[in-house]
């Protein structure tokens, strides 16, 4: 069947497919080690989804405005304010099918054909598919491995072009866990500023960084230039609320205007139950979140204090998120030369479920995801270590 020239465009999603193999093999009776989720494995908090359920009770089944409902939009601004010291109007605030969805339609209300738009590498995956698709042109901007995968000034100036539109900043990272301070943000707004560029700064795991690192956010940088930074988040990854699809942006008024008209012609307005229960998340205690990073800081820790002993592997701390992104090509055979071959063959001979580097533009790397329990965590760690050591 004939499909639209745009489709060649798009590659399915690296991170899915991963996770799609696994469950294949699952399926075959094989026992498969799973470090690819890019999902926490806690459930979704009970008062969250108690909000769901009275929401159900209360008939609230109905069609909403767009970009939310309005107390939503004011939860999304006083959880800025409560936790960055930002004010911010609901105007400014749209509520997405999760935080893929506010990034689209950011891309599409903002990019033009011609337009470049800059991306610090290591990415995540979806990034250079959603620009495409706009019409715009993706264009990587390389970090190293010496400096923690954080995209240097210099860096960003010797990508940027007259055409350059937008650059997307990723705090913290998937695939690094590569987190900037504030003082960086406002070194790289300043830039932006400076040469016009337009910042889209997605913060999906915003509540998941690791001491001595603190949050931070554009959304300061928003109050002093809404015309230059959209900021993306959702509940996702914080709030163990992967399924739930529950995403926003915080952008100019217009923009959301803007986008607005996207999503009324697409999906039109995120559930309504899904609204109700954002609202006690974002509103609500904040002891559960804390509870997971700390989890995920003591695996995090365990994770890291098993790759230090593979003699070829080299592994910044990340300081958000819950990925480890080890450079494994000291290990590269000529059966085994790069990333994909490499996290295939984990998959089949060793039953430990990674993501290639390559799907994130860092061929030399693995993904490993520490978004499972503890024992999980080192035992399919411990099986690598002593799998790598073979291929040598």
């Amino acid at each position: 069947m004939r499909t639209a020239l745009r489709m060649r465009l798009v590659a399915p999603s690296a991170t899915l497919g991963m996770a799609a193999k696994a469950a294949d093999l699952r399926r075959q009776g094989k026992a498969i080690l799973d470090l690819s989720a890019g999902e926490p494995d806690f459930h979704t908090p009970q008062h969250i989804k108690d909000a769901a359920k009275k929401a159900i009770d209360d008939n609230f089944t109905r069609y909403t405005p767009v970009p939310g409902i309005p107390t939503l939009r004011e939860a999304i601004t006083g959880y800025y304010k409560k936790l960055y010291g930002v004010p911010i109007p609901k105007e400014a605030v749209i509520a997405t099918n999760g935080g893929k969805q506010a990034l689209y339609n950011l891309f599409l209300a903002l990019l033009n054909p011609g337009d470049e738009v800059l991306v610090p590498a290591p990415y995540w995956v979806s990034y250079p598919d959603m620009i495409r698709l706009a019409g715009a042109t993706p264009v990587a901007v390389p970090s190293t491995l010496e400096s923690g995968f954080l995209v240097t000034l210099a860096a960003l100036e010797r990508a940027a072009t007259p055409a350059t539109r937008a650059l997307v900043l990723n705090s913290p990272s998937n695939p690094t866990g590569a987190h900037y301070t504030a003082e960086q943000l406002d070194a790289i707004m300043a830039w932006a500023v400076s040469r016009n560029i337009f910042i889209i700064s997605d913060e999906i795991y915003d509540r998941l960084v690791y001491a001595p690192a603190k949050p931070a956010s554009m959304a300061a940088c928003f109050t002093l230039y809404p015309e230059n930074v959209a900021v993306v988040g959702g509940l996702a990854k914080s709030f163990a609320m992967t399924g739930w699809r529950m995403g926003y942006c915080i952008a100019h008024p217009d923009l959301v205007r803007a986008m607005s008209t996207l999503q009324s012609q697409s999906t039109s307005n995120i559930c309504s139950i899904v609204q109700k229960a954002a609202i006690a998340a974002l509103s609500g205690p904040l002891d559960c979140v804390e509870e997971m990073r700390l989890a995920f800081a003591r695996r995090r820790d365990l994770a890291l204090g098993i790759i230090k002993t593979w003699d070829k592997a080299h592994c910044p701390t990340p300081a958000g998120a819950f990925y480890l992104f080890p450079s494994l090509s000291g290990y590269y055979t000529a059966a085994v030369p790069d990333s994909t071959a490499l996290s295939e063959t984990l998959l089949t001979e060793a039953g430990i479920a990674t993501v290639p580097g390559v799907a994130f533009g860092e061929d030399r790397c693995l993904r490993l995801s520490y978004a499972t329990d503890d024992a999980t965590l080192e035992k399919a760690l411990t099986i690598m270590g002593d799998f790598l050591k073979k291929l040598s």
